[in-house]
C-alpha cells in the first residue's frame, strides 16, 4: 500500500513499484476513494486467458449492447424517464 499526494490540479504519482507507468486505467469513483483497474495493452489475449467462450466476438458485442439497452431503459423507467 502506498500514500501518494495529490497536486492542485488533481494529479498524483503513482509510485515506481506498482508497474502502472505509461498504462491506461479505469478510475471507479467509490464514495470518498476510487479504484484504480490497469487496463491491459492487449484485453482481449488476457480476456482469453480467464473468460472462455464458444460465441464469437460479435455475437458477445451483440449481447453486451442488447443487456446494457435492457438496463438502461429500466432505470429510466425506475427514473420515470422513459
Amino acid at each position: 500500500m502506498s500514500v501518494v499526494k495529490i497536486d492542485g490540479k488533481g494529479r498524483m504519482t503513482i509510485p515506481k513499484a506498482l508497474g502502472l507507468k505509461e498504462t491506461r486505467a479505469i478510475v471507479i469513483p467509490a464514495g470518498s476513494f476510487f479504484v484504480v483497474v490497469p487496463i491491459p495493452k492487449k484485453p482481449l489475449e488476457v480476456a482469453r486467458q480467464w473468460l472462455s467462450s464458444d460465441l464469437e466476438r460479435r455475437e458477445l458485442k451483440e449481447l453486451a449492447e442488447n443487456a446494457a439497452m435492457e438496463d438502461a431503459l429500466k432505470r429510466a423507467k425506475r427514473r420515470k424517464q422513459a
